[in-house]
């Protein structure tokens, strides 16, 4: 193997990894250690607030569980199909770091789908989960919850009366809860968008010579 290639292969197997497990291992403290729906308070526009949802990133609940959980699965393997793909061939190291975050980011989220209801019993406002034997969960396979956590409530207000429509109603910006892997997706996403929208493709782009 070239050293180029060897070079990016550690790069983004070591980045993955490392990711994947930071975002369990927040995971499983938090699933282990709160109550559903408890909170706590960090800074006042910082809370970790333990919640689940059976949907998508920010705690979107647009398609059947089995239906996102596989396509879930389809999308994560047609991405690492890519990034094999493309590994050594001379695309900048910060887009590979990229592609790497929204593997890591999806790959987390599929281990909550796929095995939470399989090994943990049942979170509730009441009570803390615990592991139990495998298939005495709280749902069976690809029927897991996604545990999120992250809250920033960073601004918030009641509408004024004279404010039509919206007249007394609180709002809070930013209001979605979400975890570790959401934010791997969303800062990859963004990278691409914003930076190395060129590189998608299974060639790199070509760098022109300055005269």
């Amino acid at each position: 193997m070239k050293t180029g290639k060897k070079n990016d292969v550690l790069l983004v197997s070591v980045l993955a990894s490392l990711l994947l497990v930071a975002d369990q291992v927040i995971k499983i403290l938090v699933k282990t250690n709160m109550r559903l729906y408890e909170s706590i308070h960090v800074t006042d526009w910082f809370y970790i607030y333990f919640t689940e949802n059976n949907g998508m990133a920010f705690g979107m609940e647009l398609f059947g569980k089995l239906f996102l959980t596989s396509f879930r699965i389809i999308a994560v393997a047609f991405i690492i199909w890519y990034l094999v793909k493309i590994v050594g061939k001379g695309f900048p190291k910060g887009y590979l770091v990229a592609v790497s975050l929204i593997i890591a980011g999806a790959a987390g989220n599929i281990i909550d789908c796929l095995f939470y209801g399989e090994i943990f019993n049942v979170s509730t406002p009441q009570s803390v989960a615990s592991f139990v034997p495998w298939g005495n969960g709280y749902s069976g396979l690809f029927y897991g919850k996604v545990v999120d956590m992250l809250y920033f409530p960073l601004v918030e207000w009641d509408w004024p009366s004279w404010v039509p429509l919206l007249a007394g109603k609180h709002f809070i910006f930013f209001s979605p809860i979400f975890n570790f892997a959401d934010s791997c997706i969303t800062v990859g996403l963004f990278m691409v968008i914003l930076f190395f929208n060129r590189c998608l493709s299974l060639t790199p782009p070509v760098r022109h010579r300055k005269h």
